[in-house]
């Protein structure tokens, strides 16, 4: 940005702090602004230098090659290669990590918040994906609170899973669902592996406020979990993949 751009902001900002003219803020509206080579027209050379020294480092940290991709993965509804993958990753670590082995893995559409092309997977790539502090919770949910989560996840037509199969409505009712290739008892306690923000009832998934326990281990968020994973394909000599297979089905 230019100098004077910059003076006129922090102006416009003392002016409003300092005085007390009885005005007050009644809307704000905000936008992208595109970073395009306009700016380096008139470059301000040292915030430029200043900003070099991170780049650097931020780079060095984000951009080694930590494995790879078969094919291009992406996140829709009702079922998706990505999504079924972090459930998926999500499952395996409620064991790993909690020494929990859950029946079910379920991750939010909304958490997943890019894809991930074909090729090399680098940390940035993760960081992407999962931008968020999201960390591993394995909740304890009576069956008959489960399958009223699976009508939540129903009635936006679909989110991660993993372990269970949901027929489901194009109107976003659910018809029917299996854990495990079974039907769900309502009395029995299922094991179910998300993260910390859906296991609080957020995104419309309010069934897991009526969670009986819950565990959630130090140190295992979802980027990390998911960085742990793609390395272990690497050193296995795997390329990272996944696809669709019916876990969720619309009719």
């Amino acid at each position: 940005m230019r100098k004077t751009l910059l003076y006129n902001i922090c102006a416009g900002m003392l002016a409003l702090s300092a005085c007390s003219s009885g005005y007050s803020l009644v809307s704000a509206e905000g936008g992208r602004v595109p970073m395009t080579n306009v700016y380096d027209t008139d470059q301000d050379m040292k915030a430029w230098r200043i900003l070099q020294s991170y780049q650097t480092r931020v780079d060095s940290i984000m951009k080694p090659v930590i494995g790879h991709a078969g094919h291009k993965l992406e996140a829709y509804r009702p079922e998706s290669p990505l999504s079924n993958l972090l459930a998926d990753i999500l499952r395996a670590s409620a064991e790993e990590k909690a020494g929990i082995k859950a029946d079910v893995g379920v991750m939010n559409m909304g958490g997943i918040r890019s894809l991930l092309n074909q090729g090399d997977i680098t940390i940035a790539s993760v960081y992407e994906i999962a931008p968020f502090e999201n960390a591993l919770s394995v909740v304890t949910l009576k069956g008959s609170d489960l399958q009223d989560l699976f009508s939540q996840m129903a009635s936006v037509h679909g989110e991660g899973i993993s372990g269970a199969r949901l027929i489901i409505s194009k109107e976003g009712e659910l018809l029917d669902a299996k854990v495990g290739g079974k039907a769900i008892e309502p009395e029995r306690e299922y094991q179910v592996a998300t993260i910390d923000y859906l296991a609080e009832g957020n995104d419309h998934l309010e069934a897991f406020k009526r969670a009986t326990a819950k565990a959630e281990p130090e140190d295992a968020t979802l980027r990390d979990l998911f960085i742990e994973y793609v390395k272990r394909c690497e050193a296995e000599g795997k390329m990272v993949d996944a696809k669709t297979e019916g876990r969720i089905v619309e009719r």
